[in-house]
């Protein structure tokens, strides 16, 4: 009967989860939440600050910085997707969380991951014609390439993570609604089902190697590219200009990739890894970039230097 077989459906589907944190930690909820907290505002000044700058200084209407703007929004967004969460948790204000409030988190975060490991592909691109082609720079890099790439960010990042909200619907639940954890993840909610989730973990699987693991590969490439150009440069001063344009790249990637990759490959294999480091990891690749991201690209690119100080010193007059 298909009225009882949807009546079914949506019992087997729990009304709300009930998110526990740090498990095994709770003792240190409240000492956590401060470093959490501060690198949260950190994050939403930096990139804040970053946006505001790139958007009103005509001078920074560059690709690069077009690009930093797109990486900021990113960062904005897979940040204030958990975060806040996360402190309501910590705080203990709000640990319940709704089914469907569940996915919608779970699906910005993904998106806005996938869509920032798709912006720095691009930025690295951006480096390789800048550094490889650069007469052909100006031709290649244009406005409406630029706003095409954000576009594409977004519509692959969709269609990456659309499908997983089907994939956790279908699931029955069997009143499993207690989530270790201080944010809904793709596995994180599947491993709560009482029924096969194979589909969900090579679909997981899949998306991980498909979009990060792809994407971090061919800025590898682009990377070996650039250092072979840079070396072929017969200025000593040229070759250390090309590696100062392309640090504050690589420092992003670096501080991206690496606890997102830490985190997905103890999830599938760390059989013996804790759980609360499980945790630690999955907050530490949704709070590190953003708060870092707009430091390093501050700290290392000198027109940026500028203009920020110029604008947070107008602000303090």
């Amino acid at each position: 009967h298909p009225t009882m077989a949807a009546l079914n459906q949506t019992s087997l589907q729990p009304a709300s989860f009930l998110l526990l944190g740090m498990a095994g930690l709770e003792d240190l909820h409240t000492w956590l939440s401060i470093p959490f907290c501060l690198m949260y505002i950190a994050a939403l000044l930096g990139n804040f600050i970053l946006l505001f700058v790139i958007v009103t200084e005509r001078s920074l209407h560059e690709p690069m910085y077009l690009f930093l703007a797109m990486l900021a929004m990113a960062d904005l967004v897979l940040s204030s997707s958990t975060v806040p969460k996360a402190l309501s948790v910590f705080w203990s204000l709000s640990k319940e969380i709704s089914f469907h409030a569940c996915l919608t988190q779970m699906f910005f975060t993904h998106l806005s991951f996938i869509a920032e490991s798709t912006i720095l592909l691009a930025m690295a691109f951006d480096r390789y014609v800048a550094i490889c082609d650069p007469l052909r720079y100006a031709t290649v890099f244009t406005h409406s390439l630029i706003a095409r790439i954000g576009l594409a960010a977004i519509a692959r990042s969709f269609c990456v993570m659309f499908p997983t909200i089907f994939l956790l619907q279908r699931l029955p639940y069997c009143s499993h609604s207690i989530m270790p954890h201080t944010y809904c993840e793709h596995m994180g909610i599947a491993r709560l089902a009482c029924a096969d989730i194979s589909v969900n973990i090579w679909y997981g699987f899949a998306t991980t190697l498909l979009s990060p693991g792809v994407d971090i590969v061919l800025i590898g490439v682009l990377y070996v590219l650039i250092l072979r150009a840079v070396f072929r440069l017969s200025s000593k001063n040229a070759q250390l200009k090309a590696v100062g344009t392309c640090s504050s790249h690589a420092c992003v990637i670096f501080l991206f990739y690496t606890p997102a990759f830490f985190s997905f490959f103890t999830h599938r294999f760390g059989r013996n890894v804790p759980h609360h480091v499980h945790i630690l990891l999955a907050n530490l690749y949704v709070l590190l970039p953003p708060m870092l991201n707009p430091i390093v690209y501050t700290m290392k690119n000198k027109h940026i230097r500028e203009k920020v100080s110029q604008v947070l010193f107008r602000t303090g007059q």
